[in-house]
């Protein structure tokens, strides 16, 4: 019995580790972009930011459909693949935090409160383990100033 659960929990495991192992095909021509806002935008906080997407379509987190993911906004950090982590970064879900938005609902637009000052945006698209897409669906990094 032990060995019979030794067993399922290696399988479980290399089917975990394959599915976040950056293999989600990209839809060829997709592209993710930044709808209102563009490199050299002085806006005011809090700061619209709209999504726009093509050759693909979006889904929630988790949902396992060809040619769609949901979208990610990277804040203030190095593009994407570039940095430290980059090439491991490409095969590994995109993290939470202040640096890194979800919006694994689905969502296409956020208001963010920034700062006064200086920030670097990127939208990047993930497959359903946020995991970008291979190859990557991401915008070019654009800077915006917060008056």
């Amino acid at each position: 019995m032990k060995r019979i659960l030794s067993l399922t929990a290696a399988a479980f495991t290399i089917v975990a580790a394959s599915a976040l192992a950056g293999d989600t095909p990209a839809p060829e021509g997709a592209e993710v972009y930044f709808i209102n806002l563009a490199d050299g935008d002085t806006v005011s906080a809090p700061v619209k930011v709209s999504f726009g997407l093509t050759g693909m379509g979006v889904a929630p987190a988790g949902t396992e459909k060809d040619k769609t993911g949901h979208h990610h906004l990277l804040i203030d950090r190095p593009p994407l693949g570039e940095g430290p982590d980059g090439a491991e970064e490409l095969n590994q879900g995109i993290p939470a935090d202040d640096h890194h938005k979800h919006f694994g609902g689905g969502q296409t637009e956020v208001m963010l409160d920034l700062a006064p000052g200086q920030h670097r945006l990127q939208l990047v698209m993930g497959d359903m383990n946020h995991v970008p897409h291979d190859p990557p669906v991401a915008s070019e990094v654009i800077t915006i100033t917060v008056e």
